[in-house]
């Protein structure tokens, strides 16, 4: 009896250690999502993990109950257990379960599989970025890793950024991912799961932003030396102040030049960088550079719903692009 209250005592002392230190350390964005998005794959996480912890709780009860019913005792020293050839019931009950288990886990998940896969209604873009309908419109953001950087492209704006994104709060967010070079993962914690991105690929993923903030966004596959300087920074903020920056981006940022554009594609780290307009692909020779510039999609048309959305002022449309990338 003494042993079995010190392994009790053990025990619960363990656990209470275990629960307070679960709350030091910095905050998990994973578990305190800021979008839509985040906040289903959130029930995804925590749904599994309670079943989990029921079954746990289950086997561990069952395995004290076991150790303390069935010890050895000086009454029963000399006990030895009968053979069996099986337990049919108790057979089925433990085949059973795990499927049951297996069953509640998958209907979720495939529910909000699917129910993620597209931006909610409407999900088309805006067909121009001259008076936009910030309620309905879904904006477009191409994406394209390098070594070892991000590169982000707005085509309804006509501007692309290097390494960091500005996106308007509850407003659908369309990525279009691809790669240059290495594979990669693209991932903000705090506003959804992260999605592959692979070159000549053309992976979606859609999240947004329900509050203003700065959230970190990473590569999520290692991709060589300058793999920890792949992180950029998502900036969620109001629809006025996004129109505010794009307009200042438009007036103070250069044009993307062929020249810059080949210095962004070598493997090196870089800051923060803003330009107005596309690079047209047929300005290059080698397939690297035809299919790595975001903004026109791996040298691939813009999309016809979003196609005469560029600024004709930076001397570069998306109407442009799409005609010369086909």
């Amino acid at each position: 009896m003494r042993r079995t209250r010190r392994w009790l005592k053990t025990g619960v002392t363990s656990a209470i250690l275990v629960f307070l230190l679960t709350g030091c350390g910095v905050k998990v964005p994973v578990l305190q999502p800021k979008g839509p998005v985040g906040q289903e794959e959130l029930k995804l996480i925590v749904f599994p993990f309670i079943l989990m912890a029921a079954v746990a709780l289950i086997v561990f009860a069952l395995f004290a109950w076991i150790m303390i019913k069935y010890r050895a005792r000086p009454d029963n020293e000399d006990y030895i257990p009968p053979e069996t050839d099986g337990n049919t019931l108790l057979e089925t009950i433990w085949t059973v379960i795990p499927v049951i288990i297996v069953v509640a886990i998958a209907i979720p998940t495939v529910i909000v599989t699917f129910k993620l896969l597209k931006p909610p209604a409407p999900a088309v873009a805006a067909k121009s970025n001259t008076n936009p309908n910030p309620s309905k419109q879904t904006v477009v953001i191409y994406v394209a890793s390098d070594e070892w950087k991000w590169l982000f492209a707005y085509p309804q704006y006509g501007i692309e950024t290097v390494n960091h994104i500005e996106i308007p709060v509850g407003q659908p967010v369309d990525f279009q991912l691809t790669a240059i070079g290495p594979m990669n993962s693209f991932w903000i914690p705090a506003l959804g799961g992260m999605e592959m991105d692979m070159p000549g690929k053309d992976l979606g993923l859609w999240l947004q932003a329900d509050s203003p903030g700065t959230y970190l966004g990473r590569s999520a596959q290692y991709s060589g030396a300058g793999f920890a300087h792949m992180t950029f920074n998502v900036t969620a903020k109001s629809q006025a102040d996004f129109a505010q920056w794009v307009k200042q981006v438009k007036a103070n940022s250069p044009k993307l030049t062929t020249t810059e554009y080949q210095k962004l594609l070598q493997p090196s780290t870089v800051g923060t960088m803003d330009f107005v307009g596309f690079v047209n692909p047929n300005e290059y020779n080698g397939s690297k550079y035809k299919t790595g510039m975001p903004g026109v999609r791996a040298g691939m048309p813009i999309p016809s719903d979003i196609q005469n959305t560029g600024d004709s002022s930076t001397g570069s449309t998306s109407s442009s692009s799409s005609k010369s990338g086909s």
